[in-house]
Parts: C-alpha cells; sequence; structure tokens
C-alpha cells in the first residue's frame, strides 16, 4: 500500500515538475536508416528556398524532398557535422578535416567543392567543422582550434585564446564561445567580448542562443541549464515548476512560435515550453520518438518540426489540424464512442470507458491531464447517449447509466448497442436500446431507468433508426428490419432484403441525414419508398456518394455530412453554393473496420474511432489551410544503349537556352518529381503531361515518377503539376527537350537520299529510255510482223471467201447449167417432137388418106411457124448470159458482126453440144451446122490451129 501511494506521490511531482502534454498529439513519422540508407547520426538541419530539406548525416550530406532520400559522400568519407545554405545558394558543409560546398552541375546534380585549398600555412590541422553560420556576405566555419571566415574566395582564419565552443548569430550579431575568453561577438574584423554584468557558470558551454526579445536572448547550456542575457544582464531562466534541466544535457534548441521554444536533451527527448517558463509538452520515446538523443532542431517553412537523433530522423507535424488523443498509452485500446458532457470528455474503448475533465477548451486536444477509466466498464464501450441530461452507455456487459464517476447498471442481462428516445419531447419517459438479442423498452421515472419489458424480437439490432412508431432495425447479414410499435406488446415486422430493393442482405447501416432515414450499402445510399414498400437508390445523396461502398454518416451541427467510405474518411462540405468533398488520407488504413463511429462536437471538435484512440480534427483550421503547394522535377534519366542523367533535381530551367538535344538510341525517358510539403505528403496528388505526345493532362494520382519508351523524334515538354486533398494546386514546373532523329532520318540523310532519289532517277529514266526504244524497235518489228501476218491472214480469209464465192458461184453455175441444160434439152426436146410431128404430117400428106391437104399443109406451115419463133431463145440467151458471164453480151461486143444465128452458134459452141445437137436446135441439118462453123470461124477471123470450141470455152475467162 505504500509503495502504491509512492509511486502517486511520484507522479504527481513529475507532473507538477515537467507539465503535462495536451490529450491531442500530432503523430510523429519516424525515418530509419534504411529508409533514408545513411548512416546513424544526423545533427544539423536546413531547408533550401525550394524546400528541400539538407541534413548533417554521419556519412555525408542527405537530402529529403518529401519522397525521395539523397546521400552525397564528402571526397573523404568522413562525418558530415554541420549545414548551412549561403546567400549564394550553395550548401556548405563541414565535416572531419574537410569544409566545402555543394552545387548544381550542368546536369542539376551536386557537386561537392573543396575549401580547403584555400586555406594557408598549417590552418589545414583543424579537426571537426562543428558550426556554419551565414553572417552578411561572409559564411564562419568553426571548429575547436579555428574559425574560418569565407569571403568570395579569401579564407581568413581566427584562433582562439584557448578553444572555440560555440559559434551562432542572435539579434543581429555574430557570437562565438571561447573556452577561457568566454561570449565573444565579431565586430569589425575582430572578436571582441559581449559585455555581460555578470558572468556565465564556470564550465558552461553554450549550445545555442535564441532571440526572443528585440532586446533578449535565450542562452541554453549544454549542463547548466538555461539563461536570460538582457541589456547586458545574464540571469537564470525562471520555470514555474521544478527546472527540468538540472540534471539534464542540452544539445540544441529552437524557437517554434512568438511563445514557444523546443529543446533537445541528451537523454531525455523534446521539451516544449513557454516564455514563462511551463513545460506545454515533451516528446520522448513514449510520445513515439526512435529515441531520446536529439543532436539537431529544426522547424520548416510549414512549421512541422524534425529531429536529428542520434540513430535516425523524427517528423513531427506540429502544426497539423489532425491528432491523436490515446486515453491510456500504454495500453492503446480501439475506439468505438466518445461524447462530451458537462465539460468532461467520454472516451469509449475496446478496454472500458475513460473520463477527462477538459473545461471550456475549445479545442479539446489541447486539454491536459489524465484519463481515468470510469469504475466497472471494463470491456467494449459501444455508444455513448445523452439522454435527458443524462449520460448513458451501451456496453459490452448491458446498459449502464454513467453517474458520478459511477458506471450504474440498467440492464445487465445482455450486451448493448444503442439508446433512441421513444418520446419526442424532453424529458423521454421511453427508450428504444437495441442489444445483442433484440429491443428492449426502457422507462424513465423518478431520475431513474429501468428494463420495462422486451419486444418479441430476437435479432441483434445494432443499427436502430426510430421514426414515429416505426423503429428501422439494420442487422449486419440478414437485411433490414420494419418494426411496427404501435402496440409493443403485439409488434409487426417484416423483414427487407435483395428481394425488396436493396443490392444485398449484407453489411446494411441505418443512419438519420438531412431528416432522412437513409441505409448506406456496398452500391450506395438507399431509401424507403412507402409508396411500392421497397427500398431505392437515393436520388438525392447518388449524386455525392454515387455507388461507392459507404459504411458510417454522420450529420454535424453546421449540416455537412461525415462519412467512412471503405477505410477513409471524408466529408461533404454544404457551406458553399454546392457541396465540396474532402477526404483525409492522414488517416486511411488507421479507422476502425465495422466499428466506425464519428463524433463532430463541432467545427472545432470532429473525434473518429481509430484502431488506437481516436483522431482529434481541428476542421475549422484544416480546411482554412490555404498552405502553397509546390512541385520539384528531381529526376530526368534518359536510358537506352546508354544511361544518363539529365537532371539531378538542380538544375535551373532557362528557358533562353538551348533544348536538352538526345540521340535516337536515348529516346526512353524516366521522370521523379516531389512536392517538399512534408505535412501533407499524404494529400499530395500529382498530374504530369508530355507535350506533342500526350492527349492531355494525366489522372491525378500519388506516383512520383513516370516512364516514357521508345519516343520518336521531335521536340517535347514535359510538365507537371501537384495539388493538395483541399484543392490546392502548384504552378506548373516543365522540362523541354529534343529526341534526334537517327543518323538515316537527318537533314544529312535525307540531302543523300535526295541525291540517291535524283540519281536513280535519271538512271532509271535512262535505262527506261533505252529501253523504250528497244522496245519500239522490237514493238515497230513485231508490228510489221503482226501486220505481215494480219496480211497474211486477211489474204487467207479473202481467199477463203473467193473460195467461198467460187464455191457459191460453182454452186450457182451448176445449177444455172443445170436449168440452162434443162432448158436446151426442152428446147432440143420440143425441136424433136415438133420434126417428128412434121415428118408423120409430110407422110400423111403423101400417103393416100382422108385428111385433107390443105389441112396438112396448114398444120406443116403451122410447125414450121412454131419452129421459126425466138421465143425459146430469148428465155434461153438470158439463163445463158446469167450462167456464162454475159457471154452472148460479151461476144457481141468483141464482134458486133455476128447475127444472133451465128450468137445461137457460139453459144451452143460454148455449151459444147454436138453438131448433131446444135442442128436440132437450130432445125438445121448437120451439113448446115458445119457449113455455120465455117462461116463463123471466118468472121472471127481464127487461125486454123485454133479450135473454134476451144476458142469460145475459154472465151471472157
Amino acid at each position: 500500500m505504500r509503495i502504491r501511494w509512492l509511486l502517486i506521490f511520484i507522479l504527481i511531482n513529475c507532473s507538477s515538475i515537467y507539465g503535462q502534454n495536451p490529450i491531442g498529439l500530432t503523430n510523429i513519422t519516424s525515418y530509419l536508416r534504411r529508409d533514408y540508407n545513411g548512416g546513424l547520426q544526423n545533427r544539423t538541419i536546413v531547408q533550401g528556398k525550394d524546400g528541400i530539406l539538407y541534413f548533417a548525416n554521419s556519412e555525408g550530406l542527405l537530402s529529403f524532398d518529401g519522397t525521395y532520400w539523397k546521400l552525397y559522400p564528402l571526397p573523404n568519407r568522413t562525418i558530415v557535422r554541420s549545414v548551412a545554405i549561403g546567400i549564394d545558394q550553395k550548401i556548405y558543409v563541414g565535416g572531419q578535416s574537410e569544409f566545402g560546398y555543394f552545387s548544381p552541375d550542368k546536369n542539376g546534380n551536386l557537386a561537392y567543392t573543396s575549401l580547403k585549398k584555400l586555406l594557408k600555412g598549417n590552418a589545414d590541422g583543424f579537426k571537426d567543422i562543428w558550426n556554419i553560420v551565414p553572417y552578411g556576405d561572409q559564411l564562419f566555419f568553426r571548429s575547436q582550434s579555428h574559425i574560418f571566415s569565407l569571403e568570395g574566395q579569401s579564407l581568413t582564419d581566427y584562433q582562439p585564446g584557448s578553444q572555440w565552443q560555440f559559434l551562432g548569430s542572435c539579434n543581429g550579431e555574430l557570437i562565438a564561445q571561447d573556452a577561457g575568453k568566454g561570449l565573444l561577438k565579431f565586430s569589425s574584423g575582430k572578436w571582441v567580448p559581449l559585455s555581460i554584468i555578470n558572468s556565465m557558470p564556470a564550465g558552461y558551454t553554450v549550445t545555442s542562443l535564441l532571440a526572443i526579445g528585440k532586446d533578449s536572448i535565450l542562452v541554453t547550456t549544454l549542463k547548466n541549464g538555461l539563461f536570460i542575457l538582457s541589456h547586458q544582464k545574464l540571469s537564470a531562466f525562471h520555470f514555474k515548476a521544478a527546472n527540468p534541466f538540472l540534471n539534464q544535457l542540452i544539445l540544441s534548441a529552437i524557437l517554434i512560435d512568438d511563445n514557444h521554444i523546443a529543446i533537445g536533451t541528451q537523454m531525455a527527448g523534446v521539451y516544449i515550453i513557454d516564455k514563462q517558463g511551463q513545460v506545454t509538452q515533451s516528446l520522448t520515446r513514449k510520445e513515439g520518438l526512435q529515441n531520446n538523443t536529439i543532436l539537431g532542431l529544426f522547424l520548416d517553412k510549414d512549421h512541422n518540426l524534425w529531429m536529428g537523433l542520434d540513430d535516425g530522423i523524427d517528423f513531427n507535424a506540429y502544426n497539423s489540424a489532425i491528432k491523436h488523443i490515446y486515453p491510456e498509452r500504454l495500453n492503446e485500446g480501439t475506439g468505438y464512442s466518445a461524447i462530451l458532457h458537462n465539460q468532461t470528455l467520454y472516451i469509449g474503448t475496446s478496454n472500458g470507458l475513460y473520463q477527462l475533465p477538459v473545461g471550456k477548451n475549445t479545442d479539446l486536444s489541447k486539454a491536459t491531464g489524465q484519463f481515468r477509466m470510469v469504475e466497472n466498464t471494463k470491456g467494449p464501450c459501444w455508444g455513448l447517449y445523452e439522454i435527458n441530461h443524462d449520460l448513458l452507455m451501451a456496453h459490452h456487459e448491458g446498459a449502464f447509466q454513467i453517474k458520478n464517476d459511477n458506471a450504474i447498471p440498467i440492464d445487465t442481462r445482455f450486451g448493448y448497442w444503442n439508446f433512441t428516445a421513444f418520446d419526442k419531447n424532453p424529458p423521454a419517459s421511453v427508450l428504444i436500446a437495441g442489444n445483442y438479442n433484440g429491443l428492449d423498452l426502457i422507462n424513465f421515472d423518478n431520475n431513474t431507468y429501468r428494463s420495462k419489458q422486451n419486444i418479441s424480437f430476437s435479432e441483434s439490432a445494432r443499427s436502430v433508426i426510430l421514426e414515429n412508431k416505426i423503429a428501422w432495425v439494420a442487422h449486419n447479414y440478414k437485411g433490414i428490419f420494419k418494426i411496427d410499435l404501435s402496440l409493443p406488446e403485439h409488434p409487426v415486422t417484416k423483414l427487407y432484403t435483395d428481394k425488396n430493393g436493396l443490392p444485398s442482405k449484407l453489411k446494411n447501416r441505418l443512419f438519420r441525414i438531412k431528416n432522412r432515414t437513409v441505409v448506406a450499402t456496398e452500391k450506395g445510399i438507399y431509401e424507403y419508398n412507402n409508396s411500392t414498400d421497397r427500398f431505392e437508390p437515393s436520388a438525392y445523396f447518388k449524386k455525392i456518394f454515387k455507388q461507392n461502398d459507404v459504411r458510417y454518416l454522420k450529420e454535424d451541427s453546421q449540416g455537412n455530412v461525415w462519412f467512412i467510405e471503405e477505410k477513409k474518411l471524408g466529408v461533404v462540405d454544404f457551406s458553399g453554393q454546392k457541396p465540396q468533398t474532402t477526404y483525409f488520407p492522414e488517416l486511411n488504413g488507421n479507422l476502425v473496420s465495422d466499428f466506425e463511429n464519428i463524433y463532430p462536437l463541432n467545427e472545432e471538435n470532429i473525434l473518429v474511432g481509430a484502431e488506437k484512440g481516436f483522431y482529434h480534427i481541428n476542421y475549422k483550421r484544416y480546411k482554412g489551410n490555404k498552405e502553397h503547394i509546390t512541385v520539384l522535377l528531381r529526376t530526368v534519366k534518359a536510358s537506352g544503349s546508354t544511361d544518363s542523367i539529365l537532371n539531378g533535381g538542380y538544375l535551373v530551367i532557362d528557358t533562353k537556352k538551348a533544348l536538352t538535344e538526345l540521340s535516337s538510341k536515348q529516346n526512353n525517358l524516366h521522370f521523379e518529381f516531389s512536392s517538399p510539403s512534408f505535412q501533407n505528403q499524404l494529400n499530395i496528388e500529382y498530374s504530369y503531361y508530355l507535350e506533342k505526345f500526350d492527349a492531355q493532362w494525366s489522372n491525378w494520382s500519388k506516383k512520383t515518377e513516370r516512364d516514357f519508351t521508345n519516343l520518336p523524334a521531335g521536340n517535347y515538354k514535359f510538365q507537371i503539376k501537384a495539388r493538395s486533398n483541399l484543392g490546392n494546386e502548384s504552378q506548373i514546373v516543365s522540362y523541354s527537350f529534343i529526341i534526334l532523329p537517327p543518323w538515316y532520318l537527318t537533314k544529312w540523310a535525307y540531302a543523300v537520299y535526295a541525291l540517291l532519289f535524283i540519281t536513280f532517277n535519271y538512271l532509271f529514266y535512262r535505262g527506261l529510255k533505252k529501253k523504250f526504244i528497244r522496245q519500239k524497235i522490237k514493238f515497230k518489228e513485231e508490228q510489221k510482223r503482226l501486220n505481215y501476218l494480219h496480211q497474211l491472214e486477211l489474204e487467207k480469209s479473202e481467199k477463203e471467201i473467193i473460195a467461198l464465192k467460187n464455191e457459191k458461184l460453182e454452186s450457182e453455175i451448176i445449177g444455172k447449167n443445170s436449168e440452162l441444160a434443162s432448158v436446151a434439152m426442152h428446147m432440143l426436146q420440143k425441136s424433136e417432137l415438133l420434126s417428128k410431128i412434121k415428118e408423120e404430117l409430110v407422110h400423111l400428106r403423101n400417103a393416100d388418106n382422108d385428111m385433107p391437104s390443105e389441112e396438112l399443109k396448114r398444120l406443116i406451115r403451122i410447125i414450121n411457124q412454131e419452129s421459126k419463133m425466138d421465143k425459146d431463145w430469148e428465155q434461153f440467151a438470158v439463163y445463158f448470159d446469167n450462167t456464162q458471164s454475159d457471154f452472148l453480151k460479151a461476144v457481141r461486143e468483141t464482134h458486133p458482126l455476128l447475127s444472133n444465128h451465128e450468137l445461137k452458134l457460139c453459144a451452143y459452141l460454148r455449151m459444147n453440144l454436138s453438131s448433131k445437137e446444135i442442128a436440132q436446135l437450130l432445125n438445121i441439118s448437120v451439113r448446115g451446122v458445119e457449113i455455120g462453123r465455117y462461116r463463123l470461124r471466118k468472121k472471127l477471123a481464127l487461125p486454123k490451129e485454133m479450135n473454134l470450141n476451144n476458142y469460145f470455152a475459154n472465151f471472157y475467162t
């Protein structure tokens, strides 16, 4: 028992001595050696105008841009003790027996230049450069045995009386500590004693000088604590409680704001004190530091606190609007519920219910003190509700009223989830309580809560919404129950599932938002349609949440809707002209799954249940953060057959300078970019655009690198921009370059191609011309041959035609001859007949008969006349000329003196008739025919040797 009281006494005294941390602590981010790939110790920290941080690391100069760490070793591979940025923006470093500066080379890579070459005499015997201080146009480098002043390219060596122990600037003065002479200030090129009426303690060592007023300097010493130097008077710094640094080594100190100072110690972490001597906060391993030895402190441009440790680097978003509340730091429980009741903050966790009086703090995270667990509340505390000005707790062990720092049981038969007032007007005499086994009615009478009856509904009622006398209950895997409580003794229950419009029976949560009872589902927000008795997608909320998996909804007093989508926290702000959705990436992956809880007390106090305790969000500060976002192009690397870094992150882009030219073999480019917004690093997104290649800007993403492969020849401009989750957008940073075409696509190559093309065309033309001439000659010869063949074909055709005509003519002649022969035969037969008749008549005339002779004579005369008629001859002549090519006409023309009788003889001779046949046709004797032949020869004047028949046969052929 004594030991217990002794421990309590020690804790109380420690609290009074060192003060108490606020309950809301900003998260500490730790960077281990494996993260930055450097050495153990990190001392001085500075920040360039581009936002990049530089650390004096035991293995070199370490840089960090928010995404990428880079280590730059010194040439002698020694420890870097100090770092500073000069007015020329060069990064000056001091190490073991080495000091110099890093500056960009032509490709934007940091290259080191040593300043030891400027030393004269034996000044290069120094060991470590512990401080580098810019002062005016000069830079001062301190080792224990030398202070070097750099001005231009000239170094001045200042040696101490005994040993240089400190160097710094404050209130416009450069101050150093000489172990023998004390504090000195630099004046007119000399070190002169600093006017102090009373001296410092013996054996002191100054570690920092901080201007805490126009004429006041806070002096921190290694072993002797803190002092105030004001108007040349030195006095000890007074604390409201005991001095926390009596037995501590102070290694570093910085001003955090106008009223607070951060002090780093050897083994006790960081103390944050105000000017009034109150310790307001301490950061140790308990609060998340990697170790408690703080070698260096730095406040960046966004008021974030950086700590260089004996092993590692820690980052504390000191100015963050999001803080972490741990009711019990060493026994972290899951945060399930929170409420402010009677100026006391109650936090319900998986461990139990904790309480802390917070007074009238407008920002609850700034309250101080220790949370205390309420008696009889161990175990999961699911819900806290203020009804009838009383605080009710839904607990794993039952329903309780919290009163006088004690949990008074209402019903402990089973665990409870929630409470809802059944009556609209306070005080509520009846409550509906959801528990593990259904719904209960709880009566409130005489300031006492008593369980009245169990409603006949035996399902777990974790989520309950009451509308008039209708209770809606959401079950985690069965659906939504509608319970009519008009008669609580006989409730009417109906179950709604995916058959009634819900997307699924699983994971449906009920909430009352914007005076609507809604169901958060895996496919968005649904509402009940009374007319169709079905659930339908909410037309109002669909525009905001679409079909996202919303797991939790809560409306705050300003009408904003806080929500958890999957494992992301967000808020829909309705304060503007249209709803604006903002997410909080800082909390991603830290929220409670399936037991989400948000308690929006007011705009400055939003409590969100986490896997460990609660997160506190000062939403007013958060959305008012107008931090200027910048983006840096950190690396441009070209690769192909060879690799080269075109931009190492420090290349100053000069638009007037000729563009970077790359060969066609270096057409694969890799870009790395970042934003030195360290506090909002999780909130930063990037968009990029390669002009002449991309159609448009890329979608916003958290990727900090981009690769382009096989880029064709051309001029390009790579552009990058960044934005925060609040919509703050950076200016565009661009990098232009040219990818040259391969040698076979250069202008000279095209000129050669043109020359070759012309030559080829000329030679081709000549070849074609010769070929054309040869072909022309060949064509003509071929044409002649074809004409000849054609002529032969024509002649052949003509001959064939002539032969056909001849055949036709012969056929016609044969026909005509046949007709002629027929006519001649007819004439011959006629002549023979007439001759026979005539002979018979002559015979009858000569014979004695009774026929009259006159009659016979008359008949003979008629026959003679008939024989002399030329009608048959004329018909014969026509047929004969048709068949014999106008033979008679030709004979008349040749021998016009021939008579008709002679023409007949010519025709019969041509027909090759015998003299007898001719005699019958001419009705003369054969002798008469011979005489006619003779006379005809005479008229024709034919020679004796010519046959008359042959003459007429060949006549006119």
